[in-house]
């Protein structure tokens, strides 16, 4: 709260920033996923196709991201890289 006892919103962030430093409090759009992996929305899209990407699920007529699982995912990932 500020000095006159009204709350203060924290600046928006970079996803991907945010994701890094801890797992934002809103589920990821697709264009998030896009911008944080910087690939195109269109690969995003592919991605969850074809399975490959990170877990997603509808709300309604729209795709959104468990921040949790998109890290999961990006870890192991990560570690599947540096196996091989």
């Amino acid at each position: 709260m500020s000095a006159h006892g009204a709350r203060t919103q924290p600046p928006a962030s970079d996803p991907r920033t945010t994701l890094r430093a801890g797992l934002p409090d809103r589920y990821l759009t697709p264009d998030d996923i896009a911008e944080m992996f910087e690939v195109p929305k269109e690969t995003v899209y592919t991605w969850r196709k074809k399975r490959i990407g990170p877990p997603g699920f509808r709300v309604g007529k729209h795709v959104r991201y468990d921040p949790a699982a998109v890290k999961r995912w990006q870890d192991a990932r990560m570690a599947a890289e540096e196996a091989a």
